[in-house]
């Protein structure tokens, strides 16, 4: 019996940092290419780190400010 190939999936991601209103920063952050809009680059990225700002701060109890800036990491 031949085996079927798997679709190939797609494990890209884009790193962020990203600076907060209260200064802190955090660098690295992992976005995935499938979760970026091409037409609304910015407001999807935004979205997707509030996002795992929101799940982070559950599971901690610390919950973070609002974001001031979101930069490529070099």
């Amino acid at each position: 019996m031949a085996r079927q190939k798997k679709q190939p999936v797609d494990n890209a991601f884009a790193l962020f940092d990203v600076i907060y209103q209260d200064g802190a920063r955090t660098s690295n952050r992992k976005v995935p290419t499938a979760d970026i809009d091409q037409f609304d680059r910015e407001n999807s990225i935004r979205t997707f780190i509030e996002q795992q700002d929101r799940k982070i701060a559950e599971m901690s109890g610390n919950p973070r400010g609002p974001i001031k800036s979101i930069t490529p990491s070099a």
